[in-house]
């Protein structure tokens, strides 16, 4: 509902405002804070309205945020979260106490926006960013976790002061926008570090500039491997937390699936400790938020025997992450992949850890401007085992899953938009909700 006076909104929904922003800005990417930054200061939205705490890195940002939210929210904190990209429906990534935000409060902010933004030209994803700071500003959200779309420096959510900064890892990805190497990409993740303000790094061996940054700001920076780490797993899944000086003992297994888990929900404990001055935590909160986190999308399981898995891995350092968790837990029958990826990725990085694993390729198209087309993909499969081609994704899953046999697993990677194709179609698991934390 507008308000009294105000001019009538430009759209009346959530469909014609999205597709309008698409179009829009000059570039569909447009880093840089300067147009952001003045529009959120016409809006009154700096400060931030609550404590924040933005979670940035290669992999593992998602599941890190996934952890925070579902243990403020078991702590009884309202909880705003910022994410992206989104799986199924751009409400995903503004949720508000674990639910996505409705399509009536996401066009009062996007008219909020249009209101204020003085003919200051805005990218798709700096709507989305200002749209989620106002409602956390308006629905008083008492702590606020941010998730870095693209880099971390120049991202939109970095116009905000983190209280706590996070890195989760660093890899090689989007390397036209960040650098060649993980130097490069690592100084440009590094840039959600304030001076004198708490930082974490939950990469194992994280670049000499990341580091070289937090000592030019005098930024405190918690290191996974020698301030925190998580410790080794009992037969019944139990784990220890080590780190802030303190041990957090038989802690539950992780809610979302496979052994990186352990490491993202011991970056998640990391940074609420350091935040717990301000945003006060039982030991109680945090032991049912690490077992009630979830994720889609994230090696989930969408059924058994066959089993389906789906992940959104891809990149290289992803890729590895997937491969680790198909060896550590092999099966009696044959591995099935189901895969496309975006033209502008690393392909043979992708797919070298996975190689070995797997025994069959269903490779499907996407209606997506920057996807590879699977017969381009299917070059680099040559030599390798049996390569199927169909004229989707959803169709590459249904030609898997005919094949398969008990005892077998299909895994289906390399995209957020590959997950998504196989999440919509009308296979048994399509009526299952879509769960955050």
């Amino acid at each position: 509902m507008s308000e009294p006076g105000a001019p009538r909104p430009r759209f009346d929904n959530l469909s014609d405002w999205l597709d309008w922003q698409e179009r829009f800005h000059i570039r569909p990417i447009d880093l840089g804070l300067e147009r952001v930054g003045r529009v959120a200061d016409l809006m009154g939205l700096r400060p931030a309205s609550a404590p924040v705490i933005t979670v940035g890195g290669t992999n593992g940002k998602g599941s890190t945020v996934a952890f925070l939210e579902a243990i403020y929210r078991a702590a009884g904190y309202r909880v705003g979260v910022y994410t992206s990209p989104h799986l199924l429906r751009y409400n995903e990534r503004i949720r508000l106490q674990g639910e996505p935000v409705g399509d009536g409060p996401l066009c009062e902010a996007f008219a909020a926006i249009d209101r204020a933004r003085d003919n200051i030209s805005l990218s798709y994803f700096e709507f989305g960013t200002l749209a989620a700071l106002w409602l956390f500003r308006r629905e008083a959200m008492d702590v606020i976790l941010l998730e870095v779309g693209l880099g971390g420096r120049l991202d939109a959510v970095n116009i905000l002061d983190a209280h706590v900064a996070v890195v989760t890892s660093v890899g090689i990805d989007h390397q036209s926008w960040l650098g060649e190497d993980r130097e490069a990409i690592g100084f440009e993740k590094a840039g959600i570090f304030r001076g004198e303000q708490p930082a974490v790094c939950g990469d194992m061996d994280p670049p000499r500039r990341l580091l070289e940054h937090a000592a030019s700001l005098d930024t405190p920076l918690a290191l996974a491997g020698s301030d925190f780490h998580p410790g080794p797993v009992a037969e019944n899944g139990v784990w220890d937390y080590h780190g802030m000086g303190m041990t957090l003992t038989a802690l539950p297994p992780p809610g979302l699936a496979g052994s990186v888990q352990r490491g993202n929900a011991a970056t998640a404990i990391t940074a609420a400790l350091l935040l717990e001055d301000q945003v006060p935590l039982t030991e109680r909160a945090v032991r049912e938020g690490i077992a009630q986190a979830r994720l889609a999308g994230r090696y989930q399981c969408l059924q058994q025997d066959p089993a389906v898995w789906v992940d959104v891995a891809h990149n290289p350092q992803g890729a590895r992450i997937l491969g680790g968790h198909l060896a550590d837990e092999p099966v009696k029958g044959r591995t099935l992949a189901v895969m496309a990826v975006m033209a502008d990725k690393d392909v043979p990085g992708i797919l070298e850890p996975l190689r070995s694993l797997v025994d069959a390729w269903y490779l499907g198209a996407l209606d997506v401007p920057r996807a590879l087309a699977p017969e381009e993909l299917a070059v680099h499969l040559e030599g390798a085992a049996p390569v199927q081609i169909q004229a989707s994704v959803a169709e590459a899953c249904e030609a898997a899953l005919l094949q398969a046999s008990p005892g077998d697993r299909i895994i289906v990677f390399g995209s957020f938009h590959t997950v998504a194709a196989v999440l919509q179609a009308p296979f048994p698991w399509a009526d299952a909700p879509l769960k955050s934390a």
